[in-house]
């Protein structure tokens, strides 16, 4: 891997190593009022995430043009409010590892969509590394209790991981992740408050005890603000393909953590899921790839008296 490459697969990582630990905030959010909560979250990221968005933010803004702002409106409902309010409401009829088992098969789906959306095939090792992921989930959570809203509501929540993703990719270039995050966040958070409206009335916020404000300012400030921009970041150096390979990393996170605060164990499924995980990530970034190639290249540099050639033999990267 080249630097670049490098440094955009451990932001990708860190992203979702951060959703993935965030689980334990999210299961004492579970009086709190919804809508309220998103708001509150995004809200204050949006308000963090401004002053780091960079020169002539404002400029950049007023270059998009509808169809831009449409996709940035439907990236927040989708992949931000949508996704949210799919999983808590898959919870209600399955148990956590049924949305998660879905959502770890976003890798698969991404690997084939983007690829596709861009007028190519999708890229073998990619789609390989995709399968052996959602695997590797799987495994790492099993399968638990549900029915058929649990499964539908899964499927959104599906659908909303892919959406964070896929229709991010166009407006990434022209924003830059810092200002991505904080567009997505300003929007998502009036998203909220008008469903708040709508559906709760004047009971859509509330002030929050002490663990609800402690568990909404790890969502804002370190899954939000930290978690997007290292996400978009690391997507804008590997692509959506390879980045959302990592999300997978997010079930893996959450079985570590869960003993920490006991809600769960982490056994024999748990260490084979992670594994699997960590050789669909390898395999799909190229990583096993470039190593054998390297190693290959290696063999052929040598002559006969045991001497390497004074020219070594470089070994092109995987195109991003």
């Amino acid at each position: 891997m080249n630097a670049t490459t490098t440094r955009g697969a451990l932001l990708a990582a860190l992203a979702c190593v951060l959703v993935g630990g965030s689980f334990t905030a999210n299961s004492v959010l579970g009086d709190y009022p919804y809508a309220g909560g998103q708001f509150l979250r995004y809200g204050l990221a949006c308000l963090l995430l401004l002053p780091v968005a960079g020169k002539g933010a404002a400029d950049r803004l007023r270059t998009l043009t509808r169809r831009q702002w449409g996709r940035l409106a439907l990236l927040a409902a989708v992949g931000m409010v949508g996704f949210n309010l799919a999983v808590i409401a898959a919870e209600r009829t399955a148990e956590p590892a049924v949305p998660g088992v879905f959502v770890g098969c976003a890798p698969v789906a991404v690997a084939v969509l983007v690829p596709l959306l861009d007028g190519r095939g999708p890229q073998r090792a990619v789609l390989y590394g995709a399968l052996l992921v959602a695997v590797g989930a799987f495994t790492v959570q099993g399968w638990g209790r549900t029915d058929g809203v649990g499964i539908a509501f899964s499927v959104c929540a599906l659908a909303g991981e892919v959406g964070f993703a896929v229709l991010a990719v166009p407006v990434l270039r022209p924003l830059g992740p810092r200002l991505l995050s904080a567009t997505v966040c300003a929007v998502a958070a009036v998203e909220s408050a008008a469903i708040g409206l709508l559906a709760d009335g004047a009971e859509w916020l509330r002030r929050p005890d002490d663990v609800e404000t402690a568990a909404l300012l790890w969502q804002a400030v370190v899954v939000t603000v930290v978690g997007f921009v290292c996400w978009y970041m690391g997507m804008q150096r590997i692509g959506a393909e390879r980045a959302t390979l990592f999300s997978g990393l997010i079930p893996v996170a959450a079985a570590c953590t869960a003993p920490l605060v006991g809600t769960g164990s982490y056994g024999l499924p748990q260490a084979a899921g992670s594994a699997l995980v960590g050789l669909g990530v390898a395999l799909g970034s190229g990583v096993l790839g470039r190593a054998g190639g390297e190693r290959r290249s290696g063999e052929r540099a040598f002559r006969g008296n045991g001497r390497p050639e004074s020219r070594g033999v470089r070994v092109p990267e995987t195109p991003e």
